[in-house]
């Protein structure tokens, strides 16, 4: 009897042990699908695509910088660890909350074509899209010059310590990460013939792989010139000839005259409210208004009554996203060239109208503008940083593809984007291509206040997919109640198929890409409702960023994408 108590008291501590290791594996609280928890911190927030540049943002507000110096120190960073994703050879855009006047400030520093590049160069052979790589792609770069003038604004610490920890980990190494390894074996076959590329990225032969300390001797001596020199030494120094004299000598058309004269904008962010929360966003030639006016669409069906994931989430979703896509394939483009209807687009009143359209039983034909090669090949980081005083900086910096036009000019260690392609070719368009004219871009920070209040920064990269991203994790956390890094993790949805910018007409009911997560139920509905499915299909689903802001307790929360090598950080 004895020995069956004893038998039987093993059995229960075996099963007890045993359940609280299995329990040990799983969240004790949260979403199933979530990967970690949220960072809370009091005096400061950052949150990146790479560790790397995370710890450098947080040492510049340890020493005393705010949220804009760290930003760009972060910024600049990332750069050098994900050449392949951003760096001074692209745009950037910018939404800050600064603490002092209680506003959102705007920063356009998104570049222009060429002076002496025209349509009818670009056309000839019948060609009918821009080429996505080689100098006919090719746009000024304003990132450096975006840092400069919100430094100038905004900046506490010197640039040349703000540039510093970009400097040493080009000149003295760092190990590749997992995302950016990937890419370079990409660079092989993309342009491994460049002798610059070879140089720069392949000096003992090979590129450089997971784990490997790479070094950029050529960039750390870049964005040394420019931490001493400042900007001009990009736009109008030594770095602008360098540009210039390799177009010159390879057949391209940006000049020293375009780095020149390039400025970047100042610009008031525009909103929309939903559900309560005024959502900010860059007006164009960016494509952030496409957010509102999903969201101004959404706002007409009441999502308590639908659950995350299931048919009618992803047929509504689906649908005001074609919607608002066919709208930003007509009219957006640089506003100095063409008349955008920004407020008639982003109204409450647009918004029923365009909701109207959508059948809630079928998909729909084909959806027109109301009166995705290049979109869905994007290349960038987003990132945000918060600081003790309450400053909040929202900004997103891209080379546009992978690698951008794949030109690395001769001793700057960087390459330049290829951002030109996102003009069109065709004739009487608002984003047709003109000289000194910006391109439609896709890289879009974001904002969200609550009560007058700053509520939230946040962003998701991913070229074309990026207002898709934004809107899903608003409705994540706004309809289906879900914390930020829960927002974030959740299986996305990626519809592919809209018109575009480039001239490419759309495809009638494209295609829904998922993510792993949904069920069988879901996609057998929306087959039979007339969509086309590809689940478990790589679709583009970018990568988030966020910091939420609780102003009674002064509290930041961070969330960092595990679709990325990044993290979250507070202090």
């Amino acid at each position: 009897m004895r020995k069956n108590n004893l038998a039987s008291l093993w059995i229960v501590l075996i099963t007890f042990s045993l359940c609280t290791a299995l329990r040990a594996q799983d969240r004790l609280t949260g979403e199933t699908f979530s990967t970690r928890s949220v960072v809370m911190a009091q005096h400061g927030m950052v949150c990146t695509s790479h560790p790397l540049a995370t710890e450098a943002a947080m040492d510049v507000l340890r020493k005393g910088g705010n949220a804009i110096d760290a930003a760009i120190a972060a910024n600049a960073v990332l750069g050098v660890t994900d050449p392949e994703m951003n760096g001074i050879g692209g745009d950037l855009f910018a939404i800050v909350y600064d603490s002092k006047t209680k506003k959102l400030y705007g920063l356009n520093a998104s570049g222009r074509s060429p002076y002496t590049l025209t349509p009818e160069i670009l056309s000839q052979n019948g060609r009918q899209f821009i080429p996505v790589s080689g100098p006919l792609s090719v746009s000024v770069p304003g990132c450096v010059d975006g840092w400069f003038q919100m430094h100038q604004r905004f900046g506490k610490l010197p640039m040349t310590e703000i540039l510093s920890y970009a400097v040493s980990y080009a000149r003295n190494g760092f190990p590749v990460a997992d995302e950016a390894a990937f890419y370079y074996t990409e660079l092989v076959g993309m342009y491994g013939s460049n002798s610059n590329v070879q140089s720069v990225f392949m000096p003992n032969g090979s590129v450089p792989k997971r784990g490997e300390v790479f070094k950029n001797p050529a960039l750390a001596n870049s964005l040394e010139k420019i931490a001493i020199g400042g900007r001009d030494v990009f736009y109008k120094g030594e770095i602008a000839k360098a540009i210039d004299g390799w177009m010159k000598k390879n057949g391209g058309y940006l000049s020293y005259k375009d780095l020149a004269d390039h400025s970047s904008e100042w610009v008031e962010p525009v909103s929309t409210t939903y559900r309560g929360y005024r959502v900010w966003e860059m007006p164009p030639n960016g494509q952030g208004i496409t957010v509102l006016q999903m969201l101004n669409i959404l706002e007409n069906f009441d999502f308590s009554k639908i659950t995350y994931g299931s048919a009618e989430h992803v047929h509504l979703f689906t649908e005001a996203k074609r919607l608002a896509y066919e709208d930003r394939a007509k009219y957006y483009a640089d506003p100095d060239f063409a008349k955008i209807p920004v407020n008639e687009l982003i109204s409450k009143k647009y918004g029923i109208i365009r909701a109207k359209e959508i059948d809630l039983q079928k998909a729909s034909p084909r959806f027109t503008a109301g009166d995705d090669k290049a979109l869905r090949t994007g290349e960038t980081i987003y990132l945000t940083v918060a600081d003790n005083e309450g400053n909040m900086v929202s900004l997103i910096q891209s080379n546009c593809s992978v690698f951008g036009s794949g030109i690395l000019p001769d001793s700057l260690g960087f390459f330049l984007q290829n951002r030109g392609l996102m003009f069109s070719l065709q004739k009487g368009q608002n984003n047709s291509y003109a000289p000194h004219k910006r391109p439609f871009h896709t890289i879009i920070p974001a904002f969200v206040t609550k009560d007058d209040q700053p509520y939230m920064s946040f962003g998701v990269m991913g070229g074309g997919f990026q207002p898709e991203g934004q809107v899903e994790v608003l409705m994540n956390m706004i309809d289906f109640g879900m914390n930020i890094q829960e927002a974030g993790d959740a299986p996305r949805i990626d519809h592919q198929g809209s018109s575009d910018q480039t001239g490419k007409m759309s495809d009638g009911v494209g295609t829904i890409y998922l993510e792993s997560g949904f069920s069988e139920k879901t996609i057998r509905t929306l087959l039979q409702m007339g969509h086309k499915v590809a689940a478990g299909t790589p679709g583009n689903f970018g990568g988030y960023q966020c910091i939420q802001f609780d102003s009674n307790q002064h509290v930041y929360q961070g969330a960092s994408d595990p679709r990325k090598d990044g993290m979250a950080a507070g202090y």
